[in-house]
């Protein structure tokens, strides 16, 4: 379970900072920026894969490993 929660976190953290530089430097790279429904919202949904990505890394910490 440790180990998925890192995996998860690791692609949260990748996503959310491809989607900030994306928006800062028009890199085109992510998968933030190709969801249509999220068009006006990358910063925010990018700034929340961080903030989940911070949340299973921490989830990942407290659990047993196994």
């Amino acid at each position: 379970m440790k180990k998925l929660l890192e995996i998860l976190g690791f692609i949260a953290l990748i996503q959310g900072v491809a989607g900030l530089v994306h928006r800062f430097t028009a890199w085109d790279w992510g998968l933030v920026q190709r969801a249509g429904f999220l068009e006006g919202f990358e910063i925010y949904a990018s700034l929340a894969l961080l903030a989940l990505a911070v949340a299973l890394f921490a989830s990942a910490g407290s659990t047993k490993s196994g």
